[in-house]
């Protein structure tokens, strides 16, 4: 990894931020256009060029998901199991906060409650990769929310079967549906319908280039959840921190992809250079090299600031999908910092743990979308839904004030309904 002293962190970090391609924009359209209008047809066509697979039903039939489960172990059922009831645990806790409420003000009610969606669909990557832990992750929050239909789609492989992880996951969490399709195709599905599969209000979950930006175009006819990038991992290290950890934890991250943005921030010259000895040492005998070698060279970097002051600043700048802080005094410094998607914290909590099995949600913003919001929770899958009820005599009240603002703004006839009602 490339080692840089870094004095303008504002320069530096608009630099350095990998740039997402805008490529597949022209032909993700015209795959939502084509599935618009010709429904499932277009759907199994576009399976049949991207996965190789012909499919006379995109639906996983209950006897398909039966066949699943007699092709996991029980460690594997009782992984899932065990991961989806420590996510469960942590949306629950979140949604008991929720607590509907009234407020009266002269008379005006007005209530507040927290209503679960109706229909919401999770996309879950496949073909040739499996993330039954991506199933859990989106499911689980929906299902705790309340929502009352959960779609799962997942890309077939060749030879038109799901993963049978992501169907035993997507069953032992909930799903209503689960339907054999994915890439651009499937979120157009999801947001439009077709005969096989309804549409719904709201698309969650993390996919590859042309998934994004599907997500992206259909975002002004169906709710999303975010338009999550290649992953991120941030470093924020001392030099108190072992070098031989943060290796292994930028590693575990740039195995995802060759585009992956994993990267150390330290105010240590020579924790920098311990680092890059144990990247060194490391990469040689790990499995998935050619990703992790391709994106540390290309994307990775390991930052040297002035000070912990710098540190901070550029984290907040960066704002990583994961940003891990190993330093002393952590929960310190963790609380300068509030632009990452996830924070963990000490040198015992590493990402590769988050995204399975610590309780946390792995579905998180990148690309600089943690500066406004979090992680995917339970609150993805619920709206308040606001009453008001006036009275007369209320609107009497305020009937004055009323009348400026609508004289303001050049809208009369606004103070005219009121007025009718009160004189």
């Amino acid at each position: 990894m490339k080692i840089i002293q870094v004095t303008n962190i504002e320069k530096f970090a608009a630099k350095i931020i990998p740039k997402q391609p805008q490529k597949n924009k022209k032909i993700v359209e015209s795959i939502i256009k084509k599935v618009q209008k010709d429904g499932d047809l277009a759907v199994k066509k576009y399976e049949k060029k991207f996965s190789g697979a012909k499919l006379s039903n995109l639906r996983v039939s209950k006897k398909e998901i039966e066949n699943a489960y007699n092709k996991v172990s029980k460690q594997e059922i009782n992984a899932i199991k065990i991961a989806k009831m420590r996510l469960q645990k942590t949306e629950i806790s979140i949604k008991s906060n929720l607590k509907n409420i009234v407020i009266n003000n002269d008379g005006v009610k007005i209530s507040k409650k927290f209503v679960p969606l109706q229909n919401i669909g999770c996309y879950i990557p496949g073909g040739l990769a499996k993330y039954p832990s991506s199933v859990i992750m989106s499911v689980t929050p929906a299902k705790v929310a309340g929502v009352k239909r959960i779609v799962v789609v997942s890309p077939p492989d060749s030879n038109g079967k799901i993963n049978a992880l992501t169907v035993v996951a997507a069953d032992i969490c909930g799903a209503d549906e689960i339907y054999k399709v994915g890439g651009a195709q499937a979120i157009a599905a999801l947001s439009f319908g077709t005969k096989s599969i309804k549409k719904v209000e709201k698309i969650v979950g993390p996919g590859g280039a042309f998934v994004t930006a599907a997500k992206s175009v259909v975002s002004d006819s169906t709710a999303i959840d975010m338009l999550a990038g290649p992953t991120e991992l941030g470093v924020i290290a001392d030099d108190s921190a072992n070098p031989n950890y943060i290796a292994l934890d930028l590693i575990s991250q740039a195995e995802h992809s060759s585009d992956t943005f994993c990267y150390l921030v330290t105010n240590s010259e020579k924790l920098a250079k311990s680092v890059n000895q144990s990247i060194e040492g490391l990469i040689s005998k790990i499995k998935r090299s050619e990703f992790v070698k391709k994106s540390l060279k290309q994307n990775g970097f390991i930052a040297i600031c002035k000070n912990q002051s710098d540190m901070i600043k550029l984290a907040n700048e960066l704002a990583p999908e994961h940003l891990q802080i190993m330093t002393r005094n952590s929960q310190n410094l963790a609380s300068k910092i509030t632009t990452p998607g996830l924070v963990l914290l000490g040198n015992d909590t590493p990402s590769s743990a988050s995204d399975y099995i610590l309780g946390s949600n792995h579905i998180l913003p990148t690309n600089g979308f943690g500066k406004t919001r979090g992680s995917l929770s339970v609150l993805d899958f619920i709206k308040i839904n606001t009453q008001v009820s006036a009275t007369r005599k209320s609107l009497s009240k305020i009937a004055n004030y009323l009348d400026v603002f609508t004289k303001a703004e050049g809208l009369p006839n606004h103070y005219e309904a009121v007025r009718g009602r009160i004189e």
